[in-house]
């Protein structure tokens, strides 16, 4: 169908990525009196630092005090740099212990997953090469239900938080432990789209790709102290406002650039940094020797959703698909050409396929969080694990009769729960 020719795509091309328009965007430089409220501006980075502002005995903190900061980090995630730290959120001097009770609950996790084989890796590194807590949120409340509450009753985390998503949002957190030795990320883009390959990516209207970063904040705690050589969060500042972003990061180019061009800030134990999903971001290296002082370098990682990205009603797809199972498999081999997954190029595969593909989609979740990565953790090469529909997809190529796919979506649905 060609005679749309005045209406343009809904989908970015791979032509549409461009390295010099990248370039241009993250070659700006910030005015720090467009963000009169910080207390420095260090490498394209805001800094805030809280514990000032709360010992100002001239200038105690209001509700508009705390607005006018909410507009200016809303500034910095939206079209601003992207980023900014927040120095002194968990103050020591006031949090002191807390921080040390949290610790010692993320340390007993991580003794007591490892003395039960259940250490998992992550998107980046295979298991025991870091330490890694998949849900820290729910095992920090279970370990230690007071230090858990004291934590998370931080109210600069919820002022964060209501800047960029609103009052309705979920909190959820993961902590990270790189041993001295332990190799940079690749830079890379986050939840959501972060998480699609690129042919998936590509599938998605511009709309929703540039609506991906406004449904999710990042940030990091610092639990331990971050010099440099410990290999805080590299960052690409202003990389979140190029568009096409989430199909460029992957591209060598790009990397390349990133390299050149990222800046990474030393951080304090209790000082958190926050930005923008879609930010160009890479875990930098521990080089620091492990016999000469070198340590652990420990974030707990917040990932916070916005309360908008849920469905209006309840939807169990397993009975679905148990009941219509003979049907579909019927359809699908009928359909005379079985298809790779997500694509529905018509030149490639017949109308019975697509249709096929189509009530697949219509049923069965194509979205494989949230989940537990405990027992359902991406793989080092991927990013996420199996969602419904690969699950169902997969086994019409198998040929797996109506009791294995049912019993496999029942599992993933059980390995799913906290």
């Amino acid at each position: 169908m060609n005679g749309h020719t005045s209406i343009p795509s809904r989908l970015y091309q791979p032509e549409s990525v461009n390295l010099d328009d990248f370039k241009a965007i993250c070659n700006r430089k910030v005015d720090k009196s467009t963000y009169p409220l910080a207390d420095t501006v260090e490498q394209n980075v805001p800094i805030y630092d809280l514990a000032d502002l709360e010992a100002d005995q001239q200038h105690p903190i209001t509700a508009t005090s705390i607005s006018n900061l909410q507009d200016e980090w809303h500034h910095i995630l939206h079209t601003g740099p992207g980023i900014f730290v927040l120095r002194g959120m968990y103050n020591p001097a006031r949090y002191a212990p807390i921080l040390s009770s949290t610790n010692t609950a993320f340390n007993n996790i991580i003794a007591k997953e490892r003395e039960s084989n259940t250490t998992q890796g992550d998107h980046f590194a295979a298991g025991g090469t870091n330490d890694r807590i998949w849900n820290s949120f729910s095992k920090h409340a279970l370990e230690d239900p007071a230090s858990f509450v004291k934590y998370y009753s931080n109210p600069w985390l919820a002022a964060v938080c209501s800047a960029w998503l609103g009052p309705g949002y979920r909190v959820t957190a993961q902590v990270n432990a790189v041993h001295p030795g332990g190799a940079a990320q690749e830079s890379h883009r986050d939840y959501h789209l972060g998480f699609q390959d690129t042919d998936t990516c590509l599938s998605y209207p511009v709309p929703t790709q540039l609506t991906s970063q406004f449904l999710t904040l990042q940030g990091a705690v610092a639990h331990s102290e971050m010099p440099v050589e410990s290999g805080p969060t590299r960052f690409l500042p202003f990389s979140q406002t190029y568009a096409p972003g989430y199909l460029a990061w992957r591209r060598p180019e790009f990397r390349a650039f990133f390299l050149e061009k990222y800046v990474a800030l030393p951080l304090s134990l209790g000082d958190g940094v926050f930005f923008n999903p879609a930010l160009f971001h890479a875990a930098g290296a521990n080089v620091m020797d492990a016999g000469l002082g070198g340590f652990r370098r420990v974030a707990n990682l917040l990932q916070v959703s916005s309360a908008f990205g849920k469905a209006m009603e309840m939807v169990d797809a397993i009975p679905l698909i148990e009941a219509c199972w003979e049907v579909l498999v019927k359809r699908y081999q009928g359909a005379g050409k079985t298809f790779a997954d997500g694509d529905l190029d018509p030149g490639k595969f017949s109308q019975e396929a697509r249709e096929v593909r189509a009530f697949i989609q219509a049923v069965a979740e194509g979205y494989p969080f949230p989940t537990n990565l405990d027992r359902r953790p991406p793989a080092p090469s991927g990013m996420a694990p199996e969602s419904e529909q690969d699950i169902v997809m997969r086994a019409l190529v198998e040929g797996w009769g109506r009791e294995k796919v049912v019993g496999t979506l029942r599992q993933m649905r059980l390995d799913s729960q906290p």
